[in-house]
């Protein structure tokens, strides 16, 4: 997949109506209040950029899964009501995404729009082409800006991009840029730090960056799975018994590359998945009754050193349960490690960015990637449908 799209100066926006797929899928608290905009506030620039240059926004997201169905806990009201306080500009918010009433609002207004959740209608993931094309009636020409949603072959996402002419945003090209950057050319020592509960979850981006690294850190739950690969015993910690073989081959091919894989040598293990569980620091085997809840402080201490002298370091997934403070200090060392290294440094999963949040960590990192799954993907080697569908550069 060539990486290089057209971005915004490709399009006419001048008196258009600019059809932009954005991330809005904001976390919520049980009122339906809005407790981080982050992924609003990453769409402002392109948004904003529309305005300066005469075109009028026409805004589609989806929040949650509602399967097809309308549901008021799911409409995106809240969603348009911060964006007139980020943007201090007039914001109408229809109560649908497709259809005669729709078409009746986008144009009976200049305003910027922000149609209703296009997860309401069924085909929207199912890249139903009908429903594309109503989403298309909508606006002149397209603009994807969500980069969460780019691996999916959504209606909204790339069914549109196939109708109107397109182009990607400005967060997504940032995106795109970040990923090209690591991935086709990157400045050596190049290390990954890989961390998440299941290995399976990572083994296609292990394999896909083989050829490409120096060096791979592993921590979470999946470092168990490696651990009983070499050998070693883990008590109680979740691993993965039927991806043993896959991990040993890929442990050779490791070796066959000249590529490092470092695993834990020592962990703070718990007698029980709990916050409040007794924890203790073990050097080797975890014994029976304990589970690995993190890495241990001489991992941490080698992890830090074979991050140093990287020039490009990619993080996906933390080294441990950091959520509960008995086993956060393996994820905040390695975060530290990666942001102290003058390396190029790319944050991409949910929990890793949480990670670089919670630990003060975020300014000091070059990219924070906004799409948890779609930058996994990109890391796999595989296409995301949303890219692929605009034009080349």
């Amino acid at each position: 997949m060539n990486l290089d799209k057209a971005g915004l100066d490709s399009l006419d926006l001048k008196s258009n109506r600019v059809l932009m797929r954005v991330d809005f899928n904001v976390p919520r608290d049980d009122a339906g209040a809005i407790t981080d905009d982050t992924r609003i506030r990453a769409a402002l620039p392109t948004i904003q950029a529309v305005l300066a240059a005469g075109g009028q926004p026409i805004l589609m997201s989806h929040l949650g899964r509602p399967g097809g169905e309308e549901r008021d806990d799911l409409r995106l009201d809240a969603i348009g009501e911060r964006l007139r306080e980020l943007l201090d500009v007039p914001v109408i918010k229809l109560d649908e995404s497709e259809g005669s009433e729709a078409e009746m609002g986008v144009a009976d207004t200049e305003d910027l729009v922000l149609l209703e959740n296009v997860r309401f209608h069924p085909g929207e993931t199912k890249g139903d082409p009908r429903l594309a094309s109503g989403f298309a009636r909508l606006g002149d020409v397209f603009v994807n800006d969500a980069f969460g949603a780019s691996h999916r072959d959504h209606a909204s996402v790339s069914g549109v991009a196939r109708v109107l002419p397109s182009a990607a945003g400005l967060l997504l090209k940032a995106e795109i840029d970040a990923f090209r950057r690591v991935l086709d050319a990157p400045a050596r020592p190049f290390a990954a730090v890989l961390g998440g509960a299941k290995v399976s979850d990572k083994l296609p981006v292990i394999e896909n960056l083989l050829d490409k690294v120096d060096r791979i850190l592993i921590g979470g739950g999946m470092a168990y799975t490696f651990v009983v690969a070499r050998g070693g015993q883990v008590g109680g910690s979740l691993f993965q018994a039927d991806q043993l073989e896959l991990v040993r081959g890929l442990d050779a091919k490791a070796k066959e590359k000249g590529v490092e894989i470092l695993i834990p040598t020592d962990h703070v293990i718990g007698d029980g998945f709990a916050a409040d569980c007794t924890a203790k620091t073990v050097v080797g085997d975890i014994p029976d009754g304990w589970m690995g809840l993190d890495i241990g402080p001489e991992s941490q201490a080698a992890y830090a050193a074979a991050l140093a002298d990287c020039e490009t370091i990619v993080w996906n997934g933390p080294m441990g349960v950091f959520e509960w403070d008995a086993f956060q200090a393996g994820t905040a060392a390695v975060g530290r490690a990666i942001a102290d290294a003058s390396a190029y440094s790319v944050v991409g999963g949910g929990d890793s960015v949480a990670a670089a949040a919670k630990f003060g960590l975020t300014d000091s990192m070059s990219h924070i990637s906004t799409g948890g799954g779609a930058s996994l993907e990109l890391l796999e080697g595989k296409e995301l449908p949303g890219i692929a569908c605009l034009p080349d550069a």
